[in-house]
């Protein structure tokens, strides 16, 4: 048999060959009986591990090598050669963490680990491995689940204070879309009313703060003493603003107010050419912001300060005139009547008598306001009775529900005491030393359970689809600046104002 492991056949025998080969003499080069190719000294080979080969008969071994062994293969791979790139590594899928390193990182001293994905070639079988892999993924996708479910319970983030949703040139404003969310649970309650009335004040007490507060604080902003004693206007435009229990107040400018009328004549502001008159504007901006919130809203408070202006229910009903019609299921919207009357979107209307005198809580004067304002509104399809009621918050033990027929939703407050001022109305120190720790008689509960009892009342109030789709938070607002930019340019309110002038 030759060194390169091929034999010569009919030359020697197999045992023959073997002992020869073992215990002949090598001699001088050119002497050789295998042939000119067996002319090198034999030197007996070494294993692999380093030992000599053992004496003794040999075994035949595989003539040829097709392949290097496993580990050998995964050792080459591991280490790159001197001078040359290195092999590039198989590209892993799913990978197990291991304690002590990194991720995608093979341990120190030994092999490459192989893929979580494919099976462990030292193993028989795979499928131990392809459970890991399962089970990993099914791990990785209860944590994501877990996380986007936190996400969807974040509270919404809180506002400190309103922002504008109109602002005064009547322009809208979209910096209220980031305080919305894709919900549906929502009430919106705006607020109208003759300048100096408190709309700002009670605004701010019904969506976030207290009585006992300090006014600077407030969410929206009330009148300064300088803008008291010169007359002016505090609320321009409409503002906005939204709690955590997701209801929507709007406050609004004052309607008809005559330090707007007063900037527009002394600063020469420019009107649109639409209108001539400085006035005519003026009640065409508060027609527009009326005929707005009588859409968009589930609530319109009417806030007044003395009983009564009959002025202020003509201009009501003038705006429910000029209100724009709902919009189709297919937002398609009519300008005049196109749909039918049961199918017009009507808000709940509260009249509210705010700085109450003592006798306006009489049971018999309650009684005649009552029926004052529901005859005035007659003939009106806002929903102005049946939803709020005084007797229902035990504020007059002794009346009945028969008492009052005609129920409309009225509701009054008090002055909003000051403790100074309530310190004095006690009795006097020459009395008894027990009557004197007693305040004085009001005739009426104090503003703060007045107001908390408000507040329930109206955010008790059904809230019924504005439109003939269900909107969501971020689909009213859009709804709401389509409504805007319709009532703008809507021709029945370019009509009245031609007719005014």
């Amino acid at each position: 048999m030759s060194e390169s492991g091929h034999s010569q056949p009919g030359m020697y025998g197999q045992g023959r060959r073997r002992r020869r080969r073992r215990d002949r003499d090598v001699g001088p080069p050119g002497q050789n009986l295998s042939g000119p190719s067996r002319d090198r000294e034999y030197v007996p080979r070494e294993r692999r591990d380093g030992s000599e080969e053992p004496p003794g008969p040999l075994l035949q071994k595989t003539p040829i090598i097709l392949a290097k062994p496993p580990g050998e293969r995964v050792k080459r791979d591991s280490v790159p050669t001197s001078g040359g790139q290195a092999l590039e590594k198989p590209i892993m899928l799913i990978k197990s963490r291991e304690d002590g390193g990194k991720p995608g990182t093979p341990p120190e001293g030994g092999p490459a680990p192989y893929p979580t994905c494919l099976p462990d070639p030292k193993q028989r079988h795979g499928s131990s491995c392809f459970q890991r892999s399962v089970n990993t993924i099914s791990n990785t996708c209860t944590l994501l689940t877990a996380v986007i479910g936190q996400t969807k319970l974040v509270p919404p983030e809180k506002m400190k204070h309103s922002i504008k949703l109109v602002d005064d040139q009547m322009n809208w404003c979209d910096s209220a879309m980031e305080y919305l969310r894709d919900q549906t649970d929502m009430l919106v309650v705006g607020v109208i009313g003759l300048q100096g009335t408190g709309k700002s004040t009670i605004m701010s007490l019904l969506s976030a703060n207290a009585p006992e507060e300090d006014q600077r604080g407030y969410v929206f902003r009330a009148q300064t003493q300088e803008i008291k004693e010169r007359g002016g206007n505090q609320s321009t435009g409409i503002d906005f603003y939204i709690t955590q229990e997701r209801v929507i107040f709007l406050d609004t400018q004052p309607i008809l107010s005559p330090s707007i009328l007063d900037h527009l004549i002394n600063n020469d502001r420019k009107l649109p050419p639409e209108y001539n008159l400085p006035h005519t504007y003026v009640e065409m901006q508060s027609l527009q912001i009326t005929a707005f919130l009588f859409t968009v809203c589930h609530v319109v408070i009417v806030i007044q300060d003395w009983f009564t202006d009959i002025n202020l229910y003509r201009f009501l009903q003038t705006a429910e005139m000029l209100k724009p019609s709902t919009p189709s299921a297919s937002h398609d919207s009519t300008g005049s009547s196109g749909n039918e009357e049961g199918s017009e979107y009507y808000p709940h209307i509260v009249f509210l008598q705010n700085k109450s005198s003592r006798d306006e809580f009489c049971p018999r004067n309650l009684k005649k306001m009552h029926m004052a304002v529901d005859k005035l509104m007659a003939h009106s399809h806002l929903k102005y009775k049946g939803t709020l009621s005084m007797l229902d918050c035990n504020i007059f033990p002794g009346l009945d529900r028969d008492y009052l027929e005609t129920e409309v939703n009225m509701f009054l407050l008090p002055l909003m005491e000051n403790e100074g001022e309530d310190a004095l109305t006690k009795a006097g120190s020459g009395a008894a030393p027990l009557f004197s720790l007693l305040p004085g008689y009001r005739g009426h509960p104090t503003f703060s359970s007045q107001v908390s009892k408000l507040r329930s009342q109206i955010l008790a109030m059904s809230r019924c689809q504005l439109s003939h789709t269900i909107l969501t938070e971020k689909n009213w607002f859009h709804y709401a600046a389509r409504i805007w930019d319709g009532v703008k340019k809507s021709s029945a309110l370019s009509e009245y104002s031609r007719l005014q002038a």
